[in-house]
C-alpha cells in the first residue's frame, strides 16, 4: 500500500468522529468519501440536523453520501478504496459492498468481541455490571460483529462509570487503535466461541423504572448506562420525571427516595415533564414534601 492509502469512511454519531478525525490527520491515509445517515429532525422544533460525522466531513471538505438505504443505492457512489472503514454507521452492509475495498472492510466496535455484539455495547456493558470492556478492530463479515479480530485494547470500568465517560474514553482509544492497526500488516484471528453475548438496539421503553419493584442499585445502574439515550423515567409522587443523575449515598442537594428491598436511591438531578433540570432538593422543595 502506498503512503496515501485510500479510505471510504462510514459513520454517523459522535462516537465515530475521533476515528474520522484521526484518519484525516494522518498523512498515511486519504479519506475520499464519507457515508453517513441522512439528516434527521432533532430537538423540540424538529429542525433537520446533519449527523456529527457529516459535520466533521464538511469541515474538512470531504464529499458526503447519505443514502436512506445504502444497500439499494451504493452504486450511485464510487466506493472503490483500499479500506472501507465503518464506525457506528447504523446500517448493515450487504456482502457486495464489503467486497469493494481492495484490502479489507474494517469495523471499529465498542466492546471486547465476541462479548456484546450488536447495536448498544457501551450501555449493555454498564447494565451488566462488567468490570472491563474495550474496543475491537475487526475485519467485517456478512453476519453482524462476527468478523476476525485484528486488534483489541481493554479498559477497566470505574465503580461510578457512566455512558458519557465511557463513550468518550473508548472513542479516543478506538481512533488510535484503528489508525495504528491499518498501518501494519493485518493479522486476523477468529473470534472465540466463549463469552459470546448479544445486545439489541435500545428503545424508550428500556428506560422506564419502578422504585417499588427495583432496587436503588438497579436504578442507579440504569441511569449511568441509559442517560442521555434513551433516558430514564419514573413516577414519583404521581409525577413522571426524568432521572439525570443518581447516587447510592447521600450527597448535597440530593433527594433520598425509598426503593425495593429497603434500599435508598439518592436523586441528584432530575427533570420534571415540561420543565428544566433541577436538583432533587429543589424538586422536593417545590413539591413541599
Amino acid at each position: 500500500m502506498s503512503p496515501t492509502t485510500s479510505v471510504v469512511f462510514a459513520g454517523t454519531p459522535a462516537f465515530a468522529v475521533p476515528s474520522l478525525e484521526a484518519l484525516i490527520a494522518d498523512s498515511f491515509f486519504r479519506v475520499s468519501l464519507v457515508i453517513s445517515q441522512p439528516d434527521r429532525p432533532a430537538g423540540r422544533k424538529q429542525i433537520l440536523t446533519p449527523s456529527p460525522v457529516k459535520e466533521c466531513a464538511l469541515r474538512h471538505g470531504i464529499r458526503v453520501f447519505q443514502p436512506e438505504d445504502i444497500n439499494a443505492t451504493y452504486a450511485q457512489a464510487d466506493l472503490t478504496c483500499d479500506f472501507l472503514v465503518v464506525v457506528a454507521y447504523g446500517q448493515i452492509l450487504r456482502t457486495e459492498i464489503l467486497e469493494i475495498s481492495r484490502t479489507a472492510p474494517i469495523n471499529l466496535h465498542a466492546s471486547l468481541l465476541p462479548r456484546w455484539r450488536g447495536a448498544s455495547p457501551l450501555q449493555h456493558a454498564l447494565l451488566a455490571g462488567d468490570t472491563e470492556t474495550g474496543v475491537t478492530v475487526q475485519k467485517m463479515a456478512p453476519k453482524l460483529d462476527t468478523g476476525d479480530i485484528l486488534a483489541q485494547v481493554s479498559v477497566s470500568l470505574t465503580k461510578r462509570e457512566t455512558f458519557s465517560s465511557l463513550h468518550d474514553r473508548l472513542a479516543k482509544m478506538g481512533a488510535t487503535l484503528l489508525t495504528e492497526t491499518l498501518q501494519k500488516p493485518l493479522s486476523p484471528r477468529p473470534q472465540g466461541k466463549e463469552n459470546v453475548s448479544l445486545c439489541t438496539k435500545l428503545t424508550r421503553s428500556d428506560g422506564f423504572v419502578d422504585t417499588a419493584t427495583m432496587t436503588a442499585e438497579d436504578i442507579d445502574r440504569r441511569v449511568r448506562a441509559l442517560v442521555p439515550w434513551p433516558g430514564v423515567r419514573c413516577t414519583i409522587e404521581g409525577s413522571e420525571v426524568k432521572l439525570l443523575e443518581t447516587a447510592l449515598k447521600q450527597e448535597e442537594d440530593s433527594l433520598a427516595w425509598p426503593c425495593a428491598e429497603q434500599t435508598t436511591l439518592f436523586i441528584r438531578m432530575l427533570q420534571p415533564s415540561g420543565k428544566k433540570p433541577m436538583t432533587g432538593a429543589e424538586w422536593q422543595r417545590g413539591k413541599r414534601m
